[in-house]
């Protein structure tokens, strides 16, 4: 198995420089260093509300959530880490939608910006499906340090996956 299947797509360079601080049992220490700050969102109605007053400060407009979860099932079944998701019901002659967050439970217990930094991925997809241009700027617009977060919480999954071997 890839011990750095988290970061595929990055350049060889890249990923020999993880891979020299993984042999050198650096990984996890910086990280720590870096990002040694954890959260306190432990609950679904925690995480409901972090999750609001983010949607509340930056997307006002769009549509209402119904429901926001961690989900231990996530990362294991839909190889994702968060997703979103429309549901539509019919009550009576209407449709009625309502949207849903689900967060991998693995950011329960992972530092307060990798928990901002999944979030704000799915709150952007509230207003852009894709992974398009459009969705990486609103992804920086809500947190400038979208990417290097981004990365170095697939330095944090590789980590975690290193420690549970």
């Amino acid at each position: 198995m890839n011990p750095l299947k988290y970061l595929a797509g990055y350049p060889p360079q890249l990923q020999a420089r993880v891979s020299e601080l993984i042999a050198q049992g650096r990984l996890g220490a910086m990280l720590a260093e870096k990002y040694g700050q954890s959260h306190a969102v432990r609950s679904d109605s925690q995480l409901y509300d972090y999750v609001q007053a983010l949607k509340d400060q930056y997307l006002r407009k769009s549509v209402p959530l119904g429901k926001v979860l961690y989900d231990a099932r996530l990362q294991v079944l839909k190889h994702a880490l968060g997703t979103h998701t429309s549901i539509s019901r019919v009550q009576g002659n209407r449709l009625k939608a309502s949207r849903e967050i689900r967060i991998a439970t693995v950011f329960r217990d992972a530092p307060a910006d990798f928990l901002r930094m999944i979030v704000v991925h799915e709150l952007a997809h509230l207003k852009e499906v894709e992974h398009n241009k459009a969705f990486y700027q609103l992804c920086t617009h809500i947190e400038p340090d979208y990417h290097q977060l981004e990365f170095d919480a697939r330095l944090y999954l590789t980590h975690c996956e290193m420690v549970r071997r």
